[in-house]
Protein backbone atom coordinates (compact mmCIF):
# COMPACT_ATOMS: atom_id res chain seq x y z
CA UNK A 1 0.00 0.00 0.00
CA UNK A 2 2.84 2.41 0.79
CA UNK A 3 4.29 2.35 -2.73
CA UNK A 4 1.02 2.77 -4.62
CA UNK A 5 -0.97 6.01 -4.96
CA UNK A 6 -3.28 6.71 -2.06
CA UNK A 7 -7.01 6.19 -2.51
CA UNK A 8 -9.18 8.37 -0.27
CA UNK A 9 -12.75 7.65 0.74
CA UNK A 10 -14.46 10.72 2.18
CA UNK A 11 -17.52 9.75 4.22
CA UNK A 12 -19.69 12.82 4.69
CA UNK A 13 -21.73 12.56 7.86
CA UNK A 14 -23.66 15.82 7.81
CA UNK A 15 -27.42 15.99 7.47
CA UNK A 16 -27.04 18.84 4.99
CA UNK A 17 -25.13 19.29 1.75
CA UNK A 18 -22.24 21.73 1.56
CA UNK A 19 -21.99 22.36 5.29
CA UNK A 20 -18.92 23.63 7.12
CA UNK A 21 -17.42 20.19 7.73
CA UNK A 22 -17.69 19.22 4.06
CA UNK A 23 -16.24 22.61 3.08
CA UNK A 24 -13.22 22.07 5.34
CA UNK A 25 -12.73 18.48 4.09
CA UNK A 26 -12.81 19.69 0.47
CA UNK A 27 -10.30 22.45 1.31
CA UNK A 28 -7.93 19.82 2.71
CA UNK A 29 -8.51 17.49 -0.26
CA UNK A 30 -7.39 20.26 -2.65
CA UNK A 31 -3.86 19.70 -1.34
CA UNK A 32 -3.68 15.97 -1.96
CA UNK A 33 -1.13 14.74 -4.46
CA UNK A 34 -2.63 14.70 -7.99
CA UNK A 35 -2.37 10.91 -8.32
CA UNK A 36 -4.41 10.29 -5.15
CA UNK A 37 -7.87 8.96 -5.92
CA UNK A 38 -10.84 10.55 -4.20
CA UNK A 39 -14.30 9.13 -3.67
CA UNK A 40 -16.94 11.09 -1.80
CA UNK A 41 -19.99 9.38 -0.26
CA UNK A 42 -22.75 11.29 1.51
CA UNK A 43 -24.01 8.85 4.14
CA UNK A 44 -27.40 10.56 4.48
CA UNK A 45 -28.12 9.88 0.80
CA UNK A 46 -27.08 6.22 0.80
CA UNK A 47 -30.06 4.87 2.73
CA UNK A 48 -27.69 2.70 4.73
CA UNK A 49 -30.03 0.56 6.84
CA UNK A 50 -29.78 0.70 10.62
CA UNK A 51 -27.24 -1.78 11.92
CA UNK A 52 -28.69 -5.04 13.24
CA UNK A 53 -26.58 -6.91 15.78
CA UNK A 54 -26.72 -10.62 14.91
CA UNK A 55 -23.98 -11.86 17.25
CA UNK A 56 -26.37 -13.95 19.32
CA UNK A 57 -28.67 -15.11 16.53
CA UNK A 58 -27.99 -18.57 15.09
CA UNK A 59 -24.28 -18.94 14.36
CA UNK A 60 -23.68 -15.20 14.90
CA UNK A 61 -22.55 -14.66 11.31
CA UNK A 62 -23.59 -11.55 9.41
CA UNK A 63 -25.00 -12.12 5.92
CA UNK A 64 -23.14 -10.78 2.89
CA UNK A 65 -23.93 -7.09 2.39
CA UNK A 66 -26.29 -5.92 -0.35
CA UNK A 67 -27.54 -2.58 -1.68
CA UNK A 68 -26.31 0.57 0.05
CA UNK A 69 -24.47 -1.47 2.66
CA UNK A 70 -22.51 -3.28 -0.07
CA UNK A 71 -21.70 0.04 -1.76
CA UNK A 72 -20.17 1.53 1.39
CA UNK A 73 -18.49 -1.74 2.39
CA UNK A 74 -16.80 -2.08 -1.01
CA UNK A 75 -15.76 1.58 -0.98
CA UNK A 76 -14.32 1.16 2.53
CA UNK A 77 -12.25 -1.86 1.54
CA UNK A 78 -11.02 -0.20 -1.66
CA UNK A 79 -9.57 2.85 0.13
CA UNK A 80 -6.10 3.22 1.61
CA UNK A 81 -7.29 6.27 3.54
CA UNK A 82 -10.69 6.77 5.19
CA UNK A 83 -11.79 10.28 6.09
CA UNK A 84 -14.73 10.62 8.45
CA UNK A 85 -16.09 14.13 7.86
CA UNK A 86 -18.66 14.58 10.60
CA UNK A 87 -19.93 17.73 12.23
CA UNK A 88 -19.66 17.70 15.99
CA UNK A 89 -23.14 16.56 17.05
CA UNK A 90 -23.63 16.32 20.81
CA UNK A 91 -19.87 16.10 21.30
CA UNK A 92 -19.36 13.13 19.01
CA UNK A 93 -19.95 11.90 15.46
CA UNK A 94 -23.26 12.27 13.68
CA UNK A 95 -25.86 9.51 13.72
CA UNK A 96 -25.11 8.49 10.12
CA UNK A 97 -21.40 8.09 10.93
CA UNK A 98 -22.21 6.12 14.09
CA UNK A 99 -24.45 3.81 12.05
CA UNK A 100 -21.65 3.34 9.49
CA UNK A 101 -19.17 2.45 12.27
CA UNK A 102 -21.74 0.10 13.81
CA UNK A 103 -21.82 -1.77 10.50
CA UNK A 104 -18.11 -2.49 10.99
CA UNK A 105 -19.22 -4.75 13.88
CA UNK A 106 -21.28 -6.79 11.45
CA UNK A 107 -18.60 -6.85 8.75
CA UNK A 108 -16.25 -8.40 11.30
CA UNK A 109 -18.60 -11.41 11.32
CA UNK A 110 -19.15 -11.92 7.58
CA UNK A 111 -17.63 -15.32 6.75
CA UNK A 112 -14.67 -14.94 4.38
CA UNK A 113 -14.67 -11.12 4.36
CA UNK A 114 -11.68 -10.85 6.77
CA UNK A 115 -12.68 -7.25 7.41
CA UNK A 116 -10.40 -6.58 10.37
CA UNK A 117 -7.31 -8.07 8.69
CA UNK A 118 -8.01 -6.14 5.48
CA UNK A 119 -8.44 -2.85 7.35
CA UNK A 120 -5.16 -3.23 9.21
CA UNK A 121 -2.54 -0.72 8.09
CA UNK A 122 -4.99 1.64 6.41
CA UNK A 123 -5.18 5.23 7.65
CA UNK A 124 -8.16 6.85 9.41
CA UNK A 125 -8.57 10.64 9.47
CA UNK A 126 -11.29 12.87 10.89
CA UNK A 127 -12.57 16.30 9.87
CA UNK A 128 -15.05 18.22 12.00
CA UNK A 129 -16.35 21.72 12.48
CA UNK A 130 -17.93 22.86 15.72
CA UNK A 131 -19.80 25.95 16.81
CA UNK A 132 -17.90 26.13 20.10
CA UNK A 133 -14.61 28.02 20.27
CA UNK A 134 -13.12 25.57 22.79
CA UNK A 135 -11.23 22.76 21.00
CA UNK A 136 -11.53 20.35 23.95
CA UNK A 137 -15.22 19.75 23.21
CA UNK A 138 -14.15 17.77 20.11
CA UNK A 139 -12.17 15.30 22.23
CA UNK A 140 -14.99 12.69 22.42
CA UNK A 141 -15.31 12.67 18.60
CA UNK A 142 -11.55 12.30 18.23
CA UNK A 143 -11.56 9.56 20.86
CA UNK A 144 -14.27 7.59 19.05
CA UNK A 145 -12.30 7.64 15.81
CA UNK A 146 -8.90 7.01 17.41
CA UNK A 147 -10.10 4.02 19.41
CA UNK A 148 -11.90 2.60 16.36
CA UNK A 149 -8.70 2.88 14.34
CA UNK A 150 -6.65 1.22 17.09
CA UNK A 151 -9.11 -1.65 17.44
CA UNK A 152 -8.94 -2.30 13.69
CA UNK A 153 -5.14 -2.06 13.51
CA UNK A 154 -5.37 1.10 11.43
CA UNK A 155 -3.05 4.08 11.56
CA UNK A 156 -4.78 6.98 13.34
CA UNK A 157 -3.96 10.30 11.65
CA UNK A 158 -5.91 12.79 13.75
CA UNK A 159 -8.73 15.29 13.38
CA UNK A 160 -8.75 18.53 11.43
CA UNK A 161 -10.87 20.89 13.52
CA UNK A 162 -12.59 24.03 12.34
CA UNK A 163 -14.93 26.53 13.90
CA UNK A 164 -18.23 27.73 12.47
CA UNK A 165 -21.96 27.33 12.82
CA UNK A 166 -23.75 29.11 9.99
CA UNK A 167 -23.11 27.85 6.43
CA UNK A 168 -19.74 29.03 5.10
CA UNK A 169 -18.49 30.31 8.47
CA UNK A 170 -15.54 27.91 8.51
CA UNK A 171 -14.05 29.88 5.61
CA UNK A 172 -13.31 32.62 8.17
CA UNK A 173 -11.32 30.21 10.34
CA UNK A 174 -7.81 31.02 9.15
CA UNK A 175 -6.13 28.51 11.48
CA UNK A 176 -8.26 25.63 10.18
CA UNK A 177 -7.70 26.61 6.54
CA UNK A 178 -3.94 26.83 7.11
CA UNK A 179 -3.92 23.40 8.81
CA UNK A 180 -5.99 21.97 5.92
CA UNK A 181 -3.11 22.63 3.52
CA UNK A 182 -0.88 20.03 5.19
CA UNK A 183 -3.41 17.84 6.99
CA UNK A 184 -3.15 14.89 4.60
CA UNK A 185 0.63 15.00 4.42
CA UNK A 186 1.72 11.44 5.29
CA UNK A 187 4.93 12.77 6.87
CA UNK A 188 3.09 15.09 9.28
CA UNK A 189 3.90 14.89 12.98
CA UNK A 190 1.99 13.08 15.70
CA UNK A 191 -1.74 12.95 15.05
CA UNK A 192 -4.12 14.74 17.33
CA UNK A 193 -6.59 17.55 16.99
CA UNK A 194 -5.19 20.03 14.50
CA UNK A 195 -6.60 23.48 14.01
Amino acid sequence: MADSPRSFLFLLGSSRTGGNTETLARAAAEHLEPEAEQRWLRLAELDLPPFTDRRHVGDGATPVAAGAERTVQDATLAATDLVIASPLYWYSVSGSVKNYLDHWSGWLRVPGLDFRARMGGRRLWGVTVQGDEEPDVAAPLAGTLRLSAEYMGMEWRGVLLGSGSRPGQVLRDERALAAAKTFFDPAADTPGIRY
